[in-house]
């Protein structure tokens, strides 16, 4: 059964960030409204030189895991479905080589929800016996990457 969140553990600076500044609250897929949360951040940093791009997204990667646990520990449950800090940085991922536009964007958000929810090996592998912050931040940075991958074949052949 899984914890029903309540709207006070915004008030706490790190479970906000956790659950996507409210987003992860939503009753009915709360991933995909993180992810939704995270396209209005990547347009903010989509003009940052690759150089800048990579660290900071690394940064928020690695912040993202004592973030995690923190608000995991608190609400007592492995990676509740509310905890989408994790999705905002796998979308991140997944848009770093992206072309601008629209197209790009919208194709980044099914690409990456996709594997998020398949979770396709090795995905579904670290979902499965990577545990705590580090393991909730592992799978979506790989599906991250994968939709990366997938989108830049999609550039490259369209």
């Amino acid at each position: 059964m899984t914890v029903k969140l309540k709207p006070g553990l915004l008030l706490h600076p790190v479970d906000c960030l956790a659950l996507g500044f409210g987003s992860g609250l939503v009753p009915v897929a709360p991933g995909t409204a993180g992810t939704l949360v995270a396209i209005p951040v990547y347009l903010l940093l989509q003009t940052l030189s690759l150089e800048v791009y990579l660290p900071l997204v690394l940064g928020l990667f690695l912040l993202g895991i004592p973030i995690c646990t923190h608000t995991t520990r608190r609400l007592g449950v492995h990676d509740h479905p509310g905890i989408v800090w994790d999705e905002i940085v796998g979308y991140l991922v997944t848009m770093t080589f992206a072309p601008p536009g629209w197209v790009w964007i919208a194709t980044g958000f099914v690409l990456f929800r996709g594997f998020d929810v398949i979770k396709p090996w090795p995905i579904g592998w670290c979902d499965r016996r990577v545990h705590g912050g580090f393991g909730i931040m592992l799978d979506d940075l790989l599906a991250g990457v994968m939709a990366a991958v997938v989108l830049q074949l999609l550039v490259v052949f369209m």
